[in-house]
């Protein structure tokens, strides 16, 4: 599936793909997928596990070369200019990627000196960091004894430390708890706020509800873009039903019931 813009007006966008490919050997991962991200812009990736949203990503970041296609970031080609494209983007892997025998601050003095940030700016940075991640009474902490919600905003905060302009985050959210998810989104609310372009892949329902465009893969292909609200009101035909209950444990049987039943109608309507 490809999306459709105005290719005169390229500087408009942060991230512009075409026909991205990766395969490895007989097995395709990332099939022909065109899109585009505003600047500034909250675009999610959505997509069960295995469905290339990773991949994806980590082409775009400069990790994996693409077998085939085109796709710039901030200008960057992905085929001859990945190293500048690491240089100028913060990525946050799904994974939990700092030190866990080093304290919060060690971390973020290490990543500085990953980044080159210049001395004369690594102790207001540091500063940011924490005050953003709300993390100054943890600063001698080590990063081991972090709640996984607070591990993740450090985590993002290093990802920040050079101040770049595109930031990708795969799966950022994945294994913390409802409360610091939402805490999380709201720092990416505020990071879009100043200009900042966000790529994130998810695969919560809820996640792609923060997002301002979304774009849904599935086996490797690409099979929806739009909004949020595009894409509830096009792709889902049928009515929905919202059910609310004081004790979810005690309707669960009546509903698997239910699905059943839809599950046994489809599957005689095939037949």
């Amino acid at each position: 599936m490809t999306e459709v813009e105005d290719s005169r007006n390229d500087s408009a966008y942060a991230v512009i793909v075409e026909d991205l490919a990766k395969r490895y050997g007989s097995f395709t991962a990332v099939n022909n997928v065109s899109f585009r991200v505003k600047k500034g812009e909250i675009f999610g990736f959505l997509g069960p596990n295995g469905a290339g949203k990773s991949t994806t990503i980590r082409m775009l970041c400069g990790i994996i070369l693409p077998t085939s296609g085109k796709a710039q970031v901030i200008g960057l080609d992905v085929f001859r200019q990945a190293e500048e494209i690491k240089a100028n983007i913060g990525y946050m892997s799904q994974k939990f990627s700092l030190y866990e025998d080093l304290t919060v601050e060690e971390n973020i003095d290490f990543y500085s000196g990953i980044y080159e940030i210049p001395a004369a700016r690594k102790q207001e940075r540091k500063e940011w960091v924490l005050k953003m991640a709300e993390l100054e009474e943890q600063r001698n902490s080590f990063t081991s004894n972090l709640a996984g919600g607070w591990r993740q905003r450090l985590a993002l905060g290093c990802s920040l430390l050079h101040q770049p302009q595109v930031l990708f985050l795969d799966e950022p959210t994945s294994g913390v708890d409802p409360i610091s998810r939402r805490n999380f989104w709201d720092l990416i609310y505020h990071l879009a706020g100043e200009g900042v372009t966000v790529f994130v892949t998810t695969h919560y329902m809820d996640e792609a509800e923060y997002c301002d465009r979304l774009a849904m893969i599935y086996r490797g292909e690409l099979v929806a873009i739009g909004t949020p609200d595009e894409l509830k009101n096009k792709h889902i035909a049928a009515q929905s039903i919202n059910l609310e209950c004081m004790d979810s444990k005690l309707i669960r049987p009546s509903l698997e019931d239910v699905f059943v039943s839809i599950i046994e109608a489809q599957d005689k309507k095939v037949m």
